[in-house]
């Protein structure tokens, strides 16, 4: 398999173990990049991808923007607090608005619960969920699952025990991570 199931990533339980395999096979290849004097390859030229967040980010914000450029896609970055959603423009009228300008994938954060899900089933881009309130963060959970399968070297086959090291949210969506990946209950 060399492509996803899916064409939005929304959640962890859209996607299947062999998309979750893929993902992972791609990062280790990608982690090899970022260790190089030129840290940056032609894998999403010509793609324009917006970064759309209605609430307040740094670390989630500022890694999808650095990936994004380490792999030549073309980036925009819209806030809420800077735009006319102040004066009342709705979520489809706003990311519509930036779509209009040829944008190929949309990245969004957002406080509703399903918002990306929502998002997903109006527009033609695709979406990624870089997090919607207390409800999905898959990108969070990829990332937390990959550091386990590097540490440890595979997810999918250990017993678990989770110390209360996250907050209840990020807590969610490793336990729904770790059975994607096949881990015993």
């Amino acid at each position: 398999m060399s492509e996803l199931s899916v064409n939005h990533l929304l959640g962890i339980k859209y996607l299947q173990p062999e998309d979750i395999q893929l993902i992972f096979e791609t990062a280790d290849h990608f982690k090899e990049v970022i260790n190089r004097p030129i840290k940056k390859v032609p894998s999403l030229r010509d793609i324009t991808i917006a970064n759309i967040f209605f609430e307040n980010s740094t670390r989630t914000k500022l890694s999808f923007e650095l990936a994004q450029k380490r792999l030549s896609a073309d980036v925009i970055s819209f806030s809420a607090a800077q735009s006319s959603v102040k004066k009342g423009e709705t979520l489809i009228d706003t990311v519509n608005n930036i779509l209009s300008m040829k944008v190929d994938m949309v990245v969004m954060r957002h406080s509703s619960p399903g918002a990306a899900h929502f998002l997903s089933q109006k527009v033609k881009a695709s979406i990624i969920n870089a997090g919607d309130g207390a409800h999905e963060h898959p990108t969070q959970a990829l990332l937390d699952s990959y550091s386990i399968r590097e540490r440890l070297g595979e997810v999918g086959g250990k017993k678990w025990s989770l110390w209360a090291i996250y907050c209840i949210q990020e807590w969610h969506f490793l336990i729904f991570m770790l059975c994607r990946c096949r881990a015993p209950k």
